[in-house]
């Protein structure tokens, strides 16, 4: 090759190399992948490479076959393919008559064992859970049975995936020949939201925890690979970074737009997914739970890859007396809707590959892949999801997942249709090489048959001596003999062979003389044949096989007819809560909560969500808004709690003493069935907090109790952003076994606050230095963002609320002087049980107290605990609210406000605004929510007596305008859920099948409760031990 200077200088040089080299890889590359770089062992061997497959029915694509076809291999790839093809003079050819030819199978989701690095190596990640520069195919693990069992299924290929940590590492493609090589080192990246323990209490250990780790990782990619990036360019201006190969490893595949899989355990992991991905423009994969057709909706706005296991629940067990008591509705009801999933998904629109992961048998497979063809789902989309569909999304369209000219010879023999149980693989073809699986399925001779021969009729018996003591055709020892006229007669020389007989019987039997040999061929349960004498006379015989006439045609199984609810389970929907646009309540009793006080029949009028009009006699045109009768009903808002912990799949991150990063609204959990309860109690508004495990814990979100919506449709979005902080026992960990964690005292815990705030007005100072300089943004390394500091930051700037569990006076009065040095309130004191010692220093500092009326007795730090606390600090100007801090007694704040009435004598009006606003005041709502004025939003609740009372009941809860519940719409989801649940189980009754012992539930609730629920130990980030 000539290269000419002048075109170097006149075109940029470097972009010329760059651009020659690109093509003279491309040119190479094919060869460096054909060629032998190992050494040969023992003698050189050449096996024959040309083959000609012929006579077989080719699915060419999944919809595409060619009848009677033949395939021409040459050196692992396919010469050619179709009807009349002719076979090269070198190739060996191979009749498949009978046979079905499939392009081999793409298994898109095998698992091997991840090893640790033992490298002493500097470069990787801190934390060894972050491992996005290791590759799978590195370390390939798989069991020599594993491999034959998933060759018996028709699998060549598969895509490798790494088994620990957060960010496992990245997945590769792997033929399943006899001695497994790798395709291609990097497809995707995959991330966990749990991670395998080794016994050791290390960050993070909740879901909360994995879920900000994983965005801080992402973060912490983006500004490497930038602050590398100006390093090089300006390396006097800058100090040197460390290098880190896990940091660009991710950062490359951000580059290269790899996939991300995100390992699913339910439907809410995929919200969580999608949410991550939207936040760092991801391309995300699924690999399924099984649970995706119940929340279709989280995917409306980005379509997902997934890969589909076809582990379905096993029978639920409940023939014993009240044994299904062990199984909720959801579960019930899953068994039953499961094998529906993918038609869910094909139904929406969704591209899905599907894998055997996660069978105990792998025999299942087929099993359940007939089960999905039963219910409706074509078999070309079953083919599809096996071949063409993971070939496209894994980069190998133009190799494999066809039968076609060019691709490699990767091929599944079935002697039968492969979507018919009964068939069997019979081998598979990996790069040209076939593998042995099993014999081809022959035709059966055993059994009773009509014999007609020479115009009598016999009756014909052939039987297997060893029945099924032995698999191996050639090892089996046939019996047979003819019935007539009350005679019987043996056969000898029995020899059968596929769908051929023959057979020998002493022809004086039956009239005449010597012996008389059969010879026949089987098909259609038909023997046709002819027969030879002793003087070489041949005759015609033909043979039927009997029937029982017990013989059932079996009915194909029936897709589920049950409706999917939204959330699933009982009191779940079917459809959203229809909004009308006005409503109006007439005659009734108002707690309004705000100026005007209570007022006796009077009108109420919501227009669009919104609180229109509040007065004595309120007319509006006839049909243009739904009317409520409120005579001798009592309206008050939406009920609010100040410090909730409902609603949430994680609670605590308590391995790091600051976790300001994690953030409940991503642990949101809108199938809660708390949410439904609490709205019977009027609720309407939640605090949802992070646990008391930290001094400065994570990230508060307020939500809106609307059930049935998504976690994403929870979150009360004109709330401001607020964080937990917490004081006393809790935090310092003294008494907790199992920690050591710093720090163990209270004078500690003000130490570590101090120390966070001053981190935090470094950071802050440093970024408002690069931000305000553009030359410094052009010659230096930005600072690195830390979600951490970044929430600190933001309480500095009084951009977030705090929130502080606390208990004893001395710990509340150190806060309130650590927030004033760092100049900023503290929004509530939670719990505050000595709030009555320092309510004067409250009410100075300007801190809201939530607090408890008498629940406390479970902690001896409580010990001077009352129940006047809250009408004493509302005496002294604090502004104060009642909390549940738990998911029952969130049913009923409206009697936990009533106490106050007894503890204190305040008035029931000011009773009532310790749940409404107040709260809604601490929350910084109360613009928007906590009271019955104009042009608040329209959540409200109608009582059928005063709503202080325990004798009164809510009859209706409505949030924005949209009723939530009702006593009428109770009943009937009542009577509809049982129902439903006693037809599931004479179902599960009536089906064949064994059961399982015990429940299939996955979405566990969290364990090791110690406490209330501030107190919870959460180990939801990490698989069981």
């Amino acid at each position: 090759m000539i290269i000419s200077l002048n075109t170097l200088k006149s075109t940029g040089w470097q972009d010329q190399i760059f651009k020659m080299l690109k093509n003279l890889l491309f040119i190479i590359f094919p060869f460096l992948l054909l060629s032998q770089t190992e050494p040969i062992e023992n003698l050189q061997t050449n096996s024959p490479r040309v083959w000609t497959l012929t006579n077989g029915m080719i699915h060419t694509a999944p919809g595409d076959f060619i009848k009677g076809g033949s395939i021409v291999i040459r050196d692992g790839k396919i010469e050619a393919v179709g009807r009349y093809i002719k076979s090269p003079k070198d190739a060996y050819e191979i009749n498949l008559e009978g046979a079905h030819v499939y392009a081999g199978f793409i298994e898109s989701w095998l698992e091997t064992k991840s090893y640790d690095d033992k490298s002493k190596t500097k470069r990787r990640h801190w934390d060894l859970k972050v491992r996005p520069g290791y590759r799978s195919v590195d370390n390939f693990d798989v069991k020599e049975k594993d491999l034959k069992a998933l060759r018996s299924l028709g699998f060549t290929s598969a895509q490798l995936a790494p088994t620990q940590g957060i960010f496992r590492g990245q997945t590769g493609i792997v033929s399943l020949s006899e001695s497994p090589r790798a395709i291609n080192s990097s497809i995707a990246q995959v991330i966990d939201f749990k991670y395998q323990t080794k016994g050791v209490r290390t960050y993070p250990r909740s879901l909360l925890g994995v879920i900000a780790h994983i965005r801080q990782t992402f973060y912490d990619s983006d500004w490497y690979l930038k602050a590398q990036e100006i390093i090089q360019a300006y390396p006097s201006e800058n100090e040197p970074l460390s290098s880190n190969s896990s940091l660009e490893s991710l950062g490359l595949s951000r580059v290269l737009n790899k996939p991300f899989i995100f390992i699913s355990s339910g439907e809410n992991s995929n919200s969580r997914a999608m949410n991550i991905s939207r936040e760092f423009g991801l391309t995300p994969w699924i690999l399924g739970s099984g649970y995706e057709y119940r929340d279709l909706d989280s995917f409306s706005d980005i379509k997902p890859f997934f890969i589909v296991p076809l582990n379905f629940p096993s029978k639920p067990n409940v023939t014993k007396y009240m044994s299904d008591l062990q199984y909720s509705t959801k579960e019930l009801k899953h068994w039953d809707i499961a094998p529906d999933n993918l038609l869910y998904l094909y139904n929406a629109d969704h591209n899905f590959s599907i894998t055997s992961h996660g069978l105990k048998k792998k025999s299942d497979f087929r099993k359940h892949l007939q089960k999905i063809i039963d219910r409706g789902l074509n078999k070309d989309i079953l083919l599809a999801a096996l071949t063409t569909h993971p070939a496209e999304a894994l980069g190998l369209e133009k190799s494999n997942g066809k039968i076609a000219r060019g691709y490699n010879a990767n091929l599944v023999i079935v002697d039968g249709e492969y979507f018919d149980q009964k068939s069997k693989v019979v081998s598979v073809w990996v790069d040209g090489k076939e593998i042995y699986i099993s014999s081809k399925k022959t035709p059966s001779f055993l059994g009773e048959w009509s014999l007609k021969y020479n115009g009598t009729a016999y009756e014909l018996k052939i039987v297997d001596l060893l029945k099924d003591q032995t698999n191996n055709f050639e090892n089996k020892i046939f019996s047979g003999s003819i019935y007539h006229q009350g005679k019987t007669i043996d056969l000898y020389n029995i020899d059968i062979f596929e769908s051929s007989i023959s057979f020998s019987i002493n022809g004086i039997s039956i009239g005449h003389k010597g012996s008389i040999t059969f010879n026949g061929e089987l098909k259609d349960d038909q023997i046709i044949g002819t027969t030879k004498n002793t003087d070489s006379d041949k005759s015609s015989f033909q043979a039927d096989r009997k029937t029982n006439g017990n013989f059932k045609e079996v009915k194909p199984e029936e897709p589920s007819s049950l409706s999917v609810y939204r959330p699933e389970g009982a009191y779940g929907l079917i459809r959203k809560h229809p909004k009308p646009n006005a409503i109006l309540i007439n005659d009734a009793t108002l707690w309004t909560c705000g100026p005007k006080g209570t007022l006796a029949e009077w009108d109420i009028l919501f227009v669009d969500g919104k609180i229109e009009q509040v007065a004595p006699d309120i007319t509006v045109p006839q049909g243009s808004a739904v009317v409520i009768e409120g005579a001798g009903k009592h309206i008050t808002p939406g009920l609010i709690d100040c410090h909730s912990h409902s609603a949430a799949s994680s609670i605590n991150e308590g391995t790091q003493y600051i976790t300001s990063e994690v953030r409940m609204r991503d642990v949101i959990d809108p199938n809660d069935i708390n949410i439904y309860r609490q709205l019977g109690g009027g609720l309407t508004t939640a605090n949802v907090l992070h646990g008391s495990a930290n001094p400065i814990g994570g990230q508060n979100v307020v939500i809106k109790l609307r059930w049935g919506s998504s976690a994403n449709e929870l979150i009360f979005k004109n709330a401001p952003e607020g964080i937990k902080f917490a004081l006393g026992e809790n935090v310092k960990q003294a008494n907790w076994s199992g920690t050591n964690r710093y720090p163990q005292t209270r004078m500690g815990v003000e130490q570590v606050i101090r120390d966070a705030f001053r981190a935090a007005l470094d950071y802050k100072h440093a970024n408002e230095n690069y931000s305000r300089n553009s030359k410094i943004q052009r010659t230096k390394a930005p600072p690195r963002r830390d979600l951490e500091l970044d929430a600190l930051v933001e309480i500095l700037e009084g951009k977030r609320l705090v929130h502080c569990h606390s208990y004893r006076q001395d710990e509340i009065l150190m806060l309130t002087r650590v927030a004033e040095d760092f100049g900023f309130r503290i929004a509530t004191f939670q719990h505050v049980l000595e709030g009555y010692k320092v309510a004067d220093r409250l009410a100075e500092h300007g801190a809201g107290a939530s607090t408890f009326s008498d629940w406390w007795q479970y902690k001896y730090e409580v010990i001077d605990a009352i129940p006047y606390n809250g009408s004493m600090m509302t005496k002294s100007n604090v502004l104060v609210s009642y909390n549940s801090d738990d998911d029952e007694l969130a049913r009923r704040l409206n009697t936990e406000a009533a106490k106050a009435i007894q503890y204190g004598e305040l008035s029931p009006n000011e009773a009532l605004k310790l749940v409404t606003i107040n709260p809604a005041k601490q929350l910084k709502i109360d613009k928007y929510v906590g009271s019955l004025e104009p042009k608040k939003d329209a959540d409200f609740v109608i009582w059928d007596g005063e709503p202080l009372s325990v004798y009164s009941k809510v009859e209706e809860t409505w949030i924005d305008g949209i009723r939530y519940f009702s006593q009428t719409d109770n009943k009937m989801l009542e009577a509809r859920d049982d129902q439903l649940r006693k037809d599931l189980i004479q179902k599960i009754l009536s089906t064949k099948g064994n059961s399982s012992s015990t429940s299939n539930s996955s979405n566990s609730t969290l364990k090791n409760h110690e406490g209330h629920s501030c107190d919870i130990i959460d180990n939801t980030g990490v698989y069981d031990e």
